[in-house]
């Protein structure tokens, strides 16, 4: 099946694009998913491993592992500055250290939640009609079986 773009109706409304921010658990087999509005950008993915980080602390958890390709909102910086704070922190006062482990570049397939994404894909799209947002969080939720929970939101600064 080959999907098309469809053009964009400058009177939608609705966001053009929805970021899924996810961390496949090696414990459950689950997914921790969170979507936001635009694009993934690093202020975004440290809201996002704060969060989660609080969620699997509550669970009694030490330490996140995360295997990450080389998006730019992973390698940039910041995200690195804020994970080496986070860390001293986690250490500090308690709570989940994180662990990140780069991928080699070009190498996806070494990554165990890849073939997660693409089936997710697949399973929620719909080839006859543009889906609106609230439909495809719907569909990504009920798919994963994750919370609905509000897309993480991008600060203006």
């Amino acid at each position: 099946m080959r999907l098309h773009e469809p053009p964009a109706d400058p009177a939608d409304r609705d966001p053009k694009a929805l970021a899924c921010y996810g961390i496949l658990r090696g414990d459950t087999g689950g997914m921790l998913l969170r979507l936001v509005e635009g694009r993934p950008v690093s202020q975004v993915t440290e809201d996002f491993l704060a969060r989660a980080c609080d969620r699997l602390a509550a669970e009694g958890k030490r330490a996140l592992l995360l295997i990450w390709d080389n998006a730019s909102w992973h390698v940039s910086g910041r995200v690195r500055a804020w994970v080496k704070a986070h860390n001293r922190r986690a250490k500090a006062e308690g709570g989940v250290r994180i662990v990140a482990c780069y991928l080699p570049v070009k190498a996806p397939w070494l990554n165990a939640i890849e073939p997660k994404w693409v089936h997710g894909k697949r399973a929620i799209v719909d080839p006859g009609r543009k889906l609106t947002g609230a439909e495809v969080v719907e569909r990504v939720c009920d798919y994963y079986g994750c919370e609905r929970l509000d897309p993480i939101s991008r600060h203006v600064a």
